[in-house]
């Protein structure tokens, strides 16, 4: 990962991805990247319970990441020699979150999308209000 002018781990992939925040079973650890401190507490917290709760149930790792285009993916993986890991279950849960939890991944993305990529403000909320309304894909 790399770091920010300060010397910050700002949670940037190789592949110009960027991480938000992601659980480890293995190490029994939760990661919040600090490019995104400015989120709100409560939707800080709500995160990290998924997370958690995740790694909990499936074991593993899952890690929200930003793609370049501002759309947030959820990955997971395990260690070879985890024989507890159940791919199933995983694929299931994270189908779940992204339905139980879509408008906070929505909105998460949005922000994204506004105060880091800094895209332009009325563009992304026409997008996103079209998007909401089914708009997608229509032509006029």
């Amino acid at each position: 990962m790399s770091k920010d002018k300060k010397g910050q781990d700002i949670g940037k992939m190789p592949d110009g991805r960027i991480v938000l925040c992601g659980a480890n079973a293995y190490e029994q650890k939760y990661y919040f990247n600090p490019l995104f401190g400015k989120i709100p507490k409560s939707i800080q917290d709500e995160i990290h319970i998924v997370c958690v709760l995740f790694t909990e149930e499936v074991g593993g790792v899952i890690t929200f990441i930003f793609e370049e285009d501002g759309s947030l993916s959820i990955e997971t993986e395990a260690a070879e020699d985890d024989y507890l890991y159940d791919e199933i279950s995983s694929g299931l849960l994270i189908s779940k979150i992204r339905r139980n939890r879509q408008e906070l991944l929505s909105q998460l993305s949005l922000y994204y999308r506004i105060f880091i990529l800094h895209e332009n403000i009325d563009d992304v909320m026409a997008e996103w209000e079209a998007m909401e309304n089914g708009e997608e894909g229509e032509e006029e």
